[in-house]
């Protein structure tokens, strides 16, 4: 559920009780937990901790004119969700994650980069609070150039190679109409 809130405050305020209280609790830790370059505010209709452009002015690479998400957290209809963007390309941060969630007797719900969960008993906050206080900016944007360096690339050859493809087969038709024409005289 997005919410039309502009401000952390507004956003907070419009939540009932109980998942106000989880919610600022899990926002408390965040806060400790960041380094001095990102910043809290509103983004994709939820509390947003990101990568303002004054750090890293190239923006989001989906769309550069929003800073580099780094950390979500809001309110589903049936759960709360916490999106971990820190985790999401780094295996040994999710193994680090998954293993503080098994040390603490906590289930860990998660998709690519989202933990649900119902209540901020569920979390195993410590592990949160770890991966986000290894994750530095600085090592954060560097994933996500290599990343993106890496898709291009991906992108450059798949290009290439349907080009190089197409070329083949025009050759190839050529070839064979000038084989027919040949044949005909």
């Amino acid at each position: 559920m997005q919410s039309k809130a502009t401000t952390v405050a507004e956003y907070l305020t419009e939540l009932p009780p109980d998942r106000r209280a989880a919610i600022s609790a899990v926002r408390d830790l965040i806060l400790g937990a960041v380094d001095g370059d990102i910043e809290e505010g509103m983004t994709y209709g939820m509390i947003g901790y990101y990568v303002p452009h004054r750090v890293f002015p190239e923006g989001y690479h989906c769309n550069p004119s929003q800073p580099t998400p780094y950390i979500n957290l809001g309110v589903q209809k049936n759960y709360l969700v916490l999106h971990l963007m820190c985790v999401y390309m780094n295996p040994l941060r999710l193994k680090t994650l998954q293993d503080g969630f098994a040390k603490a007797g906590k289930k860990l719900d998660m998709g690519k980069a989202c933990v649900r969960f119902k209540n901020v008993e569920d979390l195993a906050l410590e592990a949160i609070r770890d991966v986000i206080e290894r994750t530095s900016t600085k090592a954060y944007l560097a994933e996500i150039a290599a990343a993106t360096t890496a898709k291009k690339a991906v992108k450059t050859t798949a290009k290439s190679g349907a080009t190089r493809k197409a070329t083949v087969e025009k050759t190839s038709a050529t070839k064979a109409v000038a084989t027919r024409t040949t044949a005909r005289k």
